[in-house]
């Protein structure tokens, strides 16, 4: 469980870094470079289609962002624009056919790219409309295009691909990635479950806008990211169309599939607020939690600023072997067993910290868990219960060889650490630490501050500790030294 909410006290940790670690790269080059999204334009389809101009001055892109958790996830010498997603899926079954058309825009002159996908098969591939050579080895997927193509011109590439999507296991036996369910499947992707169901370039560093589109049994239905396009049936199947235009991390992009009570409703701002309750969970029958969902977007529009999508809701599955929610944009994905205000509240404000304030790498993790849980803090406080300072207080006095010291927030000892308690927890005393510093009313400026300059974007620790010090004026290094980078319980 990443980015996900508490469930008993004790966060659930994935244990993937040895699988992935295990996985063979196919390509190398000198790594991921940087650059925007673009289009193509008439000089490079002339370029690059011309008799005599066929361009050969490529190298294979990098199989792997360097993250420095999951050195082998994500890929170098692009960034993906869009995604367009067909899935035609069958309960029954369980097998998933798939064709995915990847709008991207190469930051390096490339001869060949991977995209991340395990376990699924290719059938066919093409680049720009041609046939592309596939070469399939683990989660990495090569294309070698039949024309090299130049730095700067946008490329779109069409992937067909079919099979029964695998789960990945941690240690403790809970899974992410393509999930079934008694009645459909539940698609959990952080940090590596997305590449389960569909090719892409699954580091959160390269985010982008997505059409879904997904065909299922009549009667059965299919929820996702954003608005629903279009829905529309025909024989005995159904076809469900979303839209994200938002950028979004692939890793949490979702797909919820199986027999739902939709339920709509707007905030005050005027939010559409689409939610999908699983009709075989008997959860919140009288709405008493999803009924509070206006609501806490709106106290967290007042909190964080101006809610940053176009859309929201929640999607409530039974999902009985997931113990823990996750941030799915949009619409947070929470199992019904444990769908309750507070989740609710720490999954919303994913949306601000994480979803669209993104981490440039899995180690700035604590950014998300940090500040969600803090979020937690704040609603009791501005609710009637205890206060911000009442939850630092009691972790506090937490003894010092608890699981809540065992390493800073912003350096987990390892992959299978990145959603250990110290992030979650820890994280929020950080955030706490700030407020404590710059005061009440500086803070809520900071902290609105910095989810609108970031906005859609991505950040880094570094980026944050710099911003807060800038808006502060005047450096913070013994917060940073003793509760964001020190080892051991800190003193005060």
């Amino acid at each position: 469980m990443i980015g996900c909410v508490k469930n008993s006290g004790r966060l659930a940790a994935f244990a993937v870094a040895s699988l992935l670690a295990t996985l063979p790269a196919c390509s190398q080059s000198d790594g991921r470079s940087g650059g925007g999204a673009g289009a193509r334009t008439a000089a490079d389809t002339a370029r690059t289609k011309a008799p005599g101009a066929v361009f050969r001055g490529g190298h294979p892109g990098a199989a792997g962002a360097r993250d420095p958790y999951f050195p082998e996830l994500g890929n170098g010498g692009y960034d993906v624009i869009h995604y367009a997603l067909a899935l035609d899926y069958d309960p029954g079954s369980g097998r998933l056919k798939g064709t995915a058309e990847i709008t991207a825009k190469a930051t390096a002159d490339l001869s060949a790219f991977n995209l991340d996908l395990l376990g699924m098969e290719v059938q066919s591939a093409t680049v720009d409309g041609l046939k592309a050579q596939v070469r399939q080895d683990g989660q990495e997927l090569t294309l070698l295009p039949r024309d090299h193509l130049r730095k700067g011109a946008a490329f779109r590439s069409v992937v067909q691909y079919a099979g029964t999507p695998e789960s990945i296991t941690h240690d403790h036996g809970w899974r992410e990635g393509w999930l079934r369910t008694d009645n459909g499947a539940v698609a959990f992707g952080e940090p590596t479950g997305s590449m389960s169901w569909f090719p892409g370039n699954h580091h959160p560093s390269d985010k982008a806008s997505y059409d879904i589109t997904v065909t299922v049994p009549k009667g059965v239905q299919a929820i996702s990211n954003g608005r629903l396009v279009t829905q529309r049936t025909g024989g005995d199947r159904a076809t469900f169309h979303w839209r994200q235009a938002e950028p979004m991390a692939s890793h949490v992009a979702t797909v919820a599939i199986g027999s739902y009570d939709i339920r709509t409703s707007r905030t005050r701002s005027g939010i559409p607020v689409v939610s999908a309750m699983d009709t075989t969970a008997g959860v919140d029958e009288d709405g008493a939690v999803l009924g509070r969902l206006p609501e806490i977007v709106e106290w967290a529009e007042g909190r964080f600023g101006p809610y940053p999508f176009s859309t929201t809701g929640v999607i409530v599955d039974r999902a009985a072997d997931v113990p823990y929610a996750l941030e799915t944009q949009t619409r947070p994905t929470i199992p019904a067993g444990i769908f309750h205000t507070t989740n609710v509240v720490h999954e919303m404000a994913h949306q601000w910290f994480g979803n669209s304030v993104t981490p440039r790498t899995w180690r700035d993790m604590w950014l998300n868990e940090g500040f969600a849980t803090y979020a937690e803090w704040l609603w009791t406080e501005d609710h009637g219960g205890a206060s911000a300072q009442d939850h630092f207080d009691r972790n506090h006095a937490k003894a010092a060889d608890d699981d809540e010291w065992h390493f800073p927030p912003a350096d987990p000892p390892s992959a299978s650490d990145i959603s250990g308690q110290p992030v979650y927890v820890r994280g929020a005393m950080v955030i706490h630490k700030i407020r404590q510093a710059v005061g009440d009313e500086d803070f809520r400026a900071l902290v609105r501050g910095w989810t609108q300059s970031h906005r859609h974007g991505h950040a880094s620790t570094k980026d944050f500790t710099s911003y807060v010090e800038a808006r502060a004026g005047r450096d913070l290094d013994a917060i940073w030294d003793a509760w964001l980078y020190g080892d051991g319980k800190p003193s005060s």
